[in-house]
């Protein structure tokens, strides 16, 4: 059986690592060189940067703060933030990182996938979906959550496959930050649809939570932020709470 990946998210702004809920309310998360380092210590199976103000801002994703990043940790690393063509993409790789995540630019330009595949390959291409409920429908939404587009959900992650993405970042926007827990039901209606790997975002509170999510659904990987980073959830002892549940994971 694969082994379940456990996934720090750096979520950086004005090149701090902050944390919000619902996507709202950014509070400072520390120093994420820091903070990178001190995954890969614990065991980290990858780590995620995202530069979440990048889009908004109209620029270019921070590949100063990714390649310092990139020196101090072995552990495959992707990035993503204000990439919008083949060129940006190109840089943050020469920066270090291992895989790139497109979301917003991705939506506007759906070509862009087929692109980064054909040049960099699928497995370097992570296709980031924010996915919220309006009226018991699950949306797409961009530019840090704050617009809803004409994608369903659904639809959306069976396009980015086609189009080549070899991986898909799911954020509930609706569970983001809450520590209520994964969003079970639509992490398993598209890991179930797809045959590319999906990693589960927004919600993880708890040890319980990350067993729910690998035990109810297909997801081969699950991200969180907040809890790591204040240590409410240590990553030594997730894994070894998960090995005692059956969950397979990866030990250094």
């Amino acid at each position: 059986m694969l082994k379940k990946r456990i996934i720090p998210c750096l979520d950086i702004k004005d090149g701090r690592t902050v944390k919000g809920i619902n996507f709202e309310g950014l509070r400072d998360a520390g120093d994420p060189v820091v903070l990178a380092q001190k995954y890969v210590e614990e065991g980290a199976d990858e780590l995620v940067f995202l530069d979440i103000s990048a889009t908004q801002e109209k620029r270019k994703t921070l590949s100063d703060l990714v390649e310092r990043i990139a020196q101090e940790i072995n552990i495959p690393f992707t990035v993503g933030g204000g990439i919008n063509s083949v060129e940006d993409a190109a840089t943050i790789i020469k920066a270090g990182a291992d895989k790139i995540s497109v979301n917003s630019s991705a939506v506007k330009n759906p070509q862009l996938i087929s692109d980064l595949a054909a040049r960099f390959g699928s497995q370097c291409v992570v296709v980031a979906i924010d996915t919220k409920s309006i009226n018991g429908t699950e949306k797409v939404f961009v530019s840090g959550g704050k617009t809803e587009t004409e994608y369903e959900t659904l639809a959306w992650v069976r396009k980015a496959e086609k189009l080549g993405a070899g991986e898909i970042l799911l954020t509930s926007m609706n569970a983001d930050g809450t520590k209520a827990g994964f969003a079970l039901d639509i992490t398993q209606q598209i890991s179930q649809l797809v045959n590319i790997p999906v990693i589960a975002s927004g919600g993880a509170g708890k040890m319980e939570d990350f067993k729910e999510v690998f035990e109810q659904t297909k997801a081969s990987g699950a991200l969180a932020a907040s809890i790591f980073h204040f240590g409410e959830v240590p990553i030594p002892q997730l894994k070894q709470y998960l090995t005692q549940q059956n969950i397979p994971v990866r030990w250094k």
